[in-house]
């Protein structure tokens, strides 16, 4: 006899399986059926938690975004920093990235909505990430804080995520190098 999953390890088991089920067949043929049989439990158990597919997917990404939080590097230099976590991001997000960007199409057509409505910064933990590399590189003297705007913090992840876009593959170390060295630091300096 299996054992009756309750509150956050059943919420877990429904988010998980939600993840799964959208990496599988894409939001087109995502359906809350399918959850519910992956997670082997019933409707009105996941109903109760969320209304509808849509809800269920924001639910599920911003499930897969809290658990999936990045340290932030202190490598002693904001090249090093920000290599590091581009290297991490490199390693660990290709699939997340690419389904946000082409499984999510059309719930994006269907609600109106873009990646970025997705994934809230202050959820993913990437905002204040950068907030406190970029606050130490000023404190090393290596950039001036208030000359950096928010496009320029999230420049070389944002060149990052254009090279998942356009390849749905990591990205080769020498091209993260090319980013940080030739277009990222000269900004910021």
């Amino acid at each position: 006899m299996t054992e009756r999953r309750r509150g956050a390890a059943l919420e877990n088991a429904l988010l998980d399986a939600a993840w799964e089920e959208l990496t599988a067949v894409g939001y087109a043929r995502f359906t809350v059926d399918a959850v519910v049989k992956r997670a082997a439990t019933s409707p009105p158990v996941l109903y109760r938690r969320w209304p509808d597919r849509e809800a269920l997917v924001r639910a599920t990404l911003a499930h897969v975004g809290r658990r999936s939080i990045l340290a932030t590097p202190d490598t002693g230099s904001l090249r090093g920093d920000v290599l590091t976590l581009m290297r991490e991001i490199n390693a660990t997000r290709v699939q997340l990235v690419t389904v946000m960007s082409v499984y999510l199409a059309g719930y994006h057509q269907e609600t109106g909505t873009s990646p970025r409505d997705l994934l809230d910064p202050s959820v993913t933990g990437r905002k204040q990430a950068l907030d406190v590399m970029y606050e130490r590189a000023a404190a090393r003297g290596e950039v001036e804080a208030e000359r950096l705007t928010e496009r320029m913090k999230t420049l070389p992840f944002d060149l990052l995520r254009h090279e998942f876009l356009t390849t749905f593959a990591a990205v080769p170390d020498h091209v993260l190098e090319e980013i940080v060295d030739t277009l990222f630091l000269p900004l910021v300096r």
